[in-house]
C-alpha cells in the first residue's frame, strides 16, 4: 500500500488529469488530492461574486472524491487563473504542508507546458517542494494532460515544450467511474466537441488505449523516479 498525492490547480483537474487511475488504485491504497486553486473565481468581475460558486465546487470535489475512492481532499483556496500574483513561495509552502502531513511516496500533477498559467506553476512548486534530499517521502513525480490546457499550448509555451507521455496507465476498468466522477462537476463539463466534454475525454482514454495496445489508457510523462 501507497500513499499517493494529487496536486490539483482546480477543482475537476484532478479528475480530468488521472481519475481512471485514482479509481484503479483506490482500493488498495491511500490516495489524496490537494487543489490549490478555488476555481470559477477568475470568470466574475469580483472575486466576491463567486463565494457560492466556489463553495459548490468543493461539495463537487468531494462528491467526485468518495465515487473515485479519495481518502481525503485538502483545499488551499487560492485566486483563480491567478497564482502569478501570489508569492512562489506561498505556493511551495502550502504543497510542503501537505506532503509533510501525508508522506506521499508518489505524486501525480500538472504539465510544464500548459497553457494555464496556475497549472504551470503548480508543476514548478511542486518541483521545489519535492527536492530529493534527505527525508522526502516523494519518489516518482508523474504529469497529466488537462484537456483544453495540454494541448492548447500547441507545445509554444515551456521552451517549445510539448506533452510527450512515456508511461500508460490502463484504465479500462475504471473509465466508467471517471466519467461519473467528471459528472459530479456540472457546471464544468462542456458539450461536444470542446476538450471537456466526456465524448472528448472517452476518446482521449481510447486513443492512449491504442498507443499502448490497450482497451483504454491514460497517459503521464515521469518527470522523476527514484528507486532505491
Amino acid at each position: 500500500m501507497k500513499n499517493i498525492l494529487v496536486l490539483a490547480a482546480h477543482p475537476d483537474d484532478e479528475v480530468l488529469g488521472c481519475g481512471g487511475t485514482i479509481a484503479k488504485y483506490g482500493k488498495n491504497n491511500d490516495i489524496y488530492v490537494a487543489i490549490l486553486g478555488e476555481g470559477i473565481s477568475s470568470r466574475y468581475k469580483k472575486r466576491k461574486g463567486a463565494k457560492k460558486e466556489i463553495l459548490k465546487l468543493k461539495k463537487d470535489s468531494i462528491k467526485a472524491g468518495r465515487l473515485l475512492g479519495i481518502k481525503s481532499v485538502f483545499f488551499f483556496n487560492l485566486p483563480d487563473n491567478c497564482f502569478d500574483t501570489v508569492s512562489f513561495l506561498e505556493i511551495v509552502k502550502k504543497i510542503e504542508e501537505v506532503i509533510k502531513k501525508i508522506k506521499p511516496e508518489v505524486i501525480y500533477t500538472h504539465h510544464s507546458g500548459d497553457l494555464n498559467i496556475d497549472h504551470r506553476l503548480t508543476f514548478q512548486a511542486v518541483l521545489t517542494a519535492t527536492r530529493p534530499v534527505k527525508g522526502c517521502s516523494v519518489k516518482e513525480i508523474y504529469s497529466f494532460e488537462i484537456p483544453s490546457s495540454t494541448e492548447w499550448s500547441f507545445g509554444k509555451i515551456e521552451k517549445d515544450k510539448i506533452f510527450n507521455p512515456n508511461i500508460f496507465e490502463d484504465i479500462s476498468d475504471a473509465l466508467e467511474t471517471k466519467l461519473k466522477a467528471l459528472k459530479a462537476y456540472k457546471n464544468e463539463i462542456r458539450k461536444f466537441p470542446h476538450p471537456r466534454s466526456s465524448k472528448t475525454i472517452r476518446a482521449m482514454a481510447t486513443k492512449w488505449g491504442s498507443v499502448a495496445g490497450l482497451k483504454y489508457a491514460e497517459a503521464f510523462e515521469l518527470t522523476r523516479k527514484i528507486i532505491d
